[in-house]
């Protein structure tokens, strides 16, 4: 049995025992990493039988050091002997780390650590029945260190509830942009019929535009199968001027098994369901959600890379035969953004391969405006 993470559950003296992949060397140096060539896969480990990984910790480098290292490297996680991956993302986005783009966040399920986040930290439980194999590729230019640990437990068998891990990685660069299309202004988001919401408190105009369909949102996960779903990592680039740019009115609506919409699960507001409020502009970590990258400035608040997370670790979403995480892009998709996630997962029974990677250079993030850049020094 996996058992729980819990305190309390310490003394608890279940069968397992404890094993670990890591990149020690072999010589008896101190040579604590492995080099991986342009283009190169390293495996990183292969486990027989039943288990589960407990903890996995990396940090890594190019040689030269590049800005795009975590977005080049690409990470995979394949179980039960499976010749497509249940896990493949960047390795910087599989850790929370949005455009490549180093920070210190403190997350239960992941968190990255001093120095400026270059120690990386996942602590989601992956079962496997019946082996599982891990692996690396350098899809850069450059030689890549990689120091790494992955910690397991081993059992005589796995109990047949538990569904098997799961990430994914998507982009849409640039979203669908209905403000552009539709020719508005900024005098429009100020003007127009009003619906009073409390007191002296309305959204006027464009905010009243309806989306009765969902089609043209932000995909975080479409799946199939039988599983729930346990968080993402959002990433927002607000690479151009628009009118009323803020992101944050964009809803989530979460499809389950089919459902048309409105679905179930329909939300308020992008930086709701993240569970800040109004519009913030301060980076922020707790257990279950945060906001590790803001990169606006009083002249452009919401100009530049904007990333968050949200783990379903209390309120997991249960789904039996599909589900389709959405959320808008600004409301009824007006903006036109550049969006990046990572979905993760547990799911038995996957009937097909997950969506591809994109090569490199659609994974690449944008370069800053001047105006941001320029503010930042």
């Amino acid at each position: 049995m996996i058992g729980h993470s819990s305190l309390a559950d310490l003394a608890r003296l279940r069968p397992f025992q404890r094993r670990r992949f890591s990149s020690w060397d072999r010589r008896g140096g101190n040579a604590d990493a492995i080099q991986i060539a342009p283009g190169a896969t390293a495996t990183l480990g292969e486990a027989e039988g039943a288990g589960c990984v407990k903890h996995i910790w990396v940090t890594l480098t190019s040689l030269p050091a590049q800005p795009q290292e975590l977005t080049t490297t690409v990470l995979r996680m394949f179980w039960d002997g499976e010749d497509t991956p249940s896990v493949e993302a960047p390795i910087g986005d599989f850790f929370g780390l949005g455009f490549g783009v180093r920070r210190n966040f403190t997350a239960l399920p992941l968190q990255a650590s001093p120095e400026d986040g270059k120690s990386l930290n996942c602590w989601f439980p992956m079962p496997f029945a019946r082996g599982a194999r891990f692996e690396v590729e350098n899809q850069g230019e450059h030689p890549l260190i990689f120091y790494f640990y992955i910690d397991w437990e081993a059992y005589d068998t796995l109990e047949p509830e538990l569904g098997r891990f799961h990430a994914w990685w998507n982009r849409r660069n640039p979203t669908r942009g209905l403000a552009a299309e539709r020719g508005w202004s900024r005098a429009d988001y100020r003007l127009g019929d009003a619906r009073p919401v409390g007191a002296g408190f309305g959204f006027p105009g464009p905010w009243t535009e309806p989306n009765l369909d969902a089609a043209d949102n932000y995909l975080i996960l479409g799946a199939e199968g039988d599983g729930q779903y346990v968080g993402c990592v959002l990433n927002i680039d607000v690479f151009d001027r628009q009118v009323n740019d803020w992101y944050g009115e964009g809803d989530d609506m979460i499809f389950i098994d089919g459902e048309t919409w409105p679905p179930s699960l329909h939300g308020t507001g992008t930086e709701d369901y993240f569970n800040t409020a109004f519009c913030p502009t301060q980076e922020f970590s707790a257990p279950y959600h945060g906001i590790t990258l803001y990169s606006g400035n009083p002249a452009w608040p919401w100009g530049g890379k904007n990333s968050m997370y949200r783990f379903h670790v209390e309120d997991p979403i249960r789904f039996e035969r599909s589900i389709r995480v959405t959320i808008e892009s600004g409301h009824a998709n007006a903006l036109a953004n550049d969006y990046s996630s990572t979905a993760y997962w547990y799911q038995r029974g996957r009937s097909a391969a997950l969506p591809p990677l994109p090569p490199p250079a659609d994974r690449l993030p944008r370069t800053d405006p001047p105006e941001l850049a320029a503010a930042r020094g």
